[in-house]
This record gives structure tokens, sequence and C-alpha cells, in this order.
């Protein structure tokens, strides 16, 4: 799913390769057949940022926005285990989940960052794979989607063609109320109150990823009410160390 791909490049670091894709880009974007005409405008619109600006500008903005604070970190385990034990346990199931499908990271690559895990989702073959995964981490995604909307964030439109890919949750109303009620880096306290109490997986039960004769380890999604406590810098490696090839 090639549009994967673009997500993944237009919430990664910025770099020359970007700049360099952009017109490709759009093209994918056009051809995509998922995704509404409304879709496609704000993510060429999101496009033209880049083509308007300086590389070090759309890095230092990128930086200003993701990596300030746990607010809105791509990391998506950071939203849901904080700095809990039980986030490196998700994060070794997510790893081996990568390796059994032959994506294999850098040793500085932390695998919950989300642009490194919808590359991982753009070269899986079987559609029904890669929409099982995204819409497992879809409270997630829709919650920095909703942040980002009251932001004023043209990165929006990333997080609503995941969206419109996946199918929209009925629980994506809730978090969009929450997020228009919160103010800069509040907790995530409600969120068990939005969020079923059971796990959500990415590895459930007959999950067609799983290698056969593999056991399943669970990589959840559970919020924590010890979540997001406070956001400050805190200096995770977001993913500038992978040498991007947008459609490559």
């Amino acid at each position: 799913m090639l549009t994967l791909k673009v997500l993944s490049v237009l919430l990664s670091y910025p770099q020359q390769d970007t700049l360099a894709a952009l017109d490709e880009m759009a093209v994918v974007i056009t051809r995509d057949t998922s995704l509404s005409d409304t879709r496609k405008q704000a993510l060429k619109a999101l496009l033209d940022t880049f083509k308007d600006a300086d590389l070090l500008d759309l890095q230092e903005r990128y930086g200003a926005l993701f990596d300030r604070g746990r607010f809105l970190s791509l990391h998506i385990f950071e939203h849901v285990h904080g700095e809990s034990r039980d986030r490196g346990q998700a994060m070794v199931n997510l790893l081996r989940l990568y390796e059994n499908h032959g994506f294999i990271l850098s040793s500085r690559e932390l695998p919950d960052y989300l642009p490194l895990f919808l590359e991982f989702l753009a070269q899986l073959d079987a559609r029904e794979q890669i929409l099982n995964l995204l819409r497992d981490a879809m409270p997630v995604l829709s919650l920095l989607g909703a942040r980002l909307q009251e932001r004023g964030s043209a990165f929006k439109a990333v997080f609503d063609a995941l969206t419109d890919i996946t199918g929209e949750p009925d629980a994506i109303a809730d978090i969009r109320r929450q997020a228009a009620q919160e103010g800069d880096d509040e907790t995530l306290v409600n969120m068990d109150a939005i969020w079923e109490e059971e796990a959500v997986s990415f590895m459930a039960a007959g999950d067609p990823c799983k290698p056969q004769g593999e056991a399943v380890n669970p990589i959840a999604f559970t919020p924590r009410e010890q979540i997001l406590k406070a956001a400050s810098p805190d200096g995770a490696v977001h993913g500038a160390s992978r040498q991007t090839r947008p459609l490559g």
C-alpha cells in the first residue's frame, strides 16, 4: 500500500530526499481510491507547505511540533505505557513482529515510532493484515489527529487519511471531544473512560500476521492512568537517523 509509505515520509523528520519526492508523492495520493477528494486535497496542501519552505525551517518546525514533549509524540507506546516497564516489553514484541516479516531496524531506531510502523505496514502484501494492525493503533492515532486539529496543523491531514483507509471507529468522536477540551500537554487520565477496558493488541489470537507455530505476544494498547502525566523534552530518538528513500 504505497500511500502508507507516503504518509510515513510526511511524518518523518524532513530530509532533502523528502523534498525531491514531493511530486511523486502527489501522484500516489491522486491515484489512491481509498481516499476521499477532501483528504486528497488536504494531503496535497500539506505537500505544498513542504514546497514553500526551506529544509532547515521544515526541520525546526517538525521538532517544535513533535519532539518537544509527549503531547504529540509520534512514539505510539508512549501514549499507552508512558515510561513504565510495560512499554519495554511492548517494544520487544513489536520488534519481533518486524523481524518476522524481514523489516530490520537500525540500532538507534525505536520500533513504536509511527513513521516506522507505517513504513512496515507499507511493505506488507496482504491488505487485511495491514488494516488489522492499523486499526488496532487507531485510538492513539485518532487522538494525535484530534490534537493536531485543535492546533490547526496541516499534519492533521495524515491522520485523517489513515481514518479513511481504515474506517472510523465509534470511539473517535469521543476522542475528538476530549482533545477539544484539553489544554496543552494535559494528562490522559480520562482515556480509560473512552477506550474499552480490555486490551487491544496488534497480535490477537488468530491474527494472520502471526507466523504459524509461533506463540502470540500481545502488543497491548490498554491505556494507563499514569500515562503522559507531564510533557517535557525527553530527547527520544525520532527517526532522523533513517535515510529516507520516500518511495523506494
